[in-house]
């Protein structure tokens, strides 16, 4: 097996690995309302969740995968950008570990989209980067919060208004069987637009590599990148499994108190959002969407409610995420870069 052959392997196992990691890192967003009404306990949700992230493929087309592959303006045959993709992925990976011990709910998507730019630009500068890309994510960073805590508030308020008349505890009855399937549809979007990101890096790896050309196309269909949705679906699936508890205290029990009908108005604000990005082939944070819909649900009844010292520390961790993870990925290409200088 040559060299080249070698380094694709390793950095597609890397690239599921992170997928994992995002899953297990992520999971919390789906099923953090979810457990914290206590409509479902953390294991049965996870599995729940890990279901619905792993479907996705059914559902959505990859154009989210598409857009992440072209974020850097990859030369088909350059072995060296090989490095680049292995390089992106370790940059992402550290800081969703860091942010993971910290409990912090950080975007593991602006994670590898910053190490992703960060390594590409370590390796030839920032004419290699596909801007148009980079600020169709970056106007997300702000938008997709806003978006979710504007529908999460006029979705509770229309449900205020609609169930009116009904006594708390049938509120309570009618959407603790709800919450089941607005958790069900923010997974969908979930394993929909995260799952893609790593597929989307495989494929800029693959056609670093020579082995596809730049206008390939995911399908299902095709032999030649099925294996890529299929794995990429499943690792996502596996790490939502897994969980990721100190994540699910942080965005279910310390934002805001939340009750069933607040969990379904959050998770159905979450999803709409998710689902609109996915189709413009935007690669999201999923974090930020949900966290955007928590605060705007809880704000309909006592806004002073919200822990709004918790929600300044995830702003703080959106904000230096992409910088921090794209200066940890340069460093890892330099460090290549001493030991291959073939590049």
């Amino acid at each position: 097996m040559s060299t080249t052959m070698i380094m694709v392997v390793l950095t597609v196992a890397i690239a599921l690995v992170f997928d994992t990691i995002n899953g297990f890192h992520d999971s919390a967003n789906s099923i953090a309302t979810v457990v914290s009404t206590r409509v479902l306990s953390p294991r049965v949700a996870v599995i729940w969740a890990a279901f619905f992230n792993f479907v996705a493929m059914f559902i959505f087309m990859p154009r989210v995968a598409d857009t992440v592959s072209k974020i850097v303006h990859i030369q088909a045959g350059d072995p060296a950008f090989i490095y680049v993709v292995l390089a992106g992925l370790l940059g992402a990976i550290v800081w969703d570990l860091i942010t993971w011990w910290l409990g912090l709910p950080t975007s593991s998507s602006h994670a590898l989209i910053g190490g992703f730019a960060g390594a590409g630009i370590a390796y030839k500068g920032t004419d290699i980067i596909n801007w148009e890309k980079v600020w169709a994510t970056v106007q997300f960073i702000p938008l997709s919060p806003l978006l979710g805590l504007l529908l999460g508030f006029v979705i509770m308020v229309a449900v205020y208004w609609l169930f009116r008349r009904r006594r708390p505890y049938e509120v309570d009855k009618i959407f603790r069987k709800g919450q089941l399937v607005s958790a069900a549809l923010y997974s969908l979007g979930h394993g929909g637009n995260d799952a893609q990101k790593t597929m989307g890096l495989i494929v800029a790896l693959l056609v670093a590599a020579g082995m596809l050309d730049k206008d390939t196309q995911l399908s299902l269909l095709d032999m030649k990148t099925s294996w890529i949705i299929l794995s990429c679906q499943t690792a996502m699936a596996l790490g939502t499994a897994f969980g990721g508890w100190r994540i699910v205290k942080t965005m279910g029990m310390k934002l805001t108190q939340l009750k069933p009908v607040h969990g379904f108005c959050a998770e159905t604000a979450g999803a709409i959002t998710i689902f609109m990005a996915t189709h413009m082939g935007i690669p999201v944070s999923t974090t930020h969407t949900i966290s955007g819909a928590i605060v705007g649900v809880g704000s309909t009844t006592h806004a002073s409610q919200i822990k709004w010292s918790v929600a300044g520390r995830i702003v703080i961790s959106w904000v230096i995420t992409i910088p921090f993870s794209a200066l940890v990925a340069a460093g890892c290409f330099w460090i290549m870069h001493l030991f291959h200088t073939n590049f």
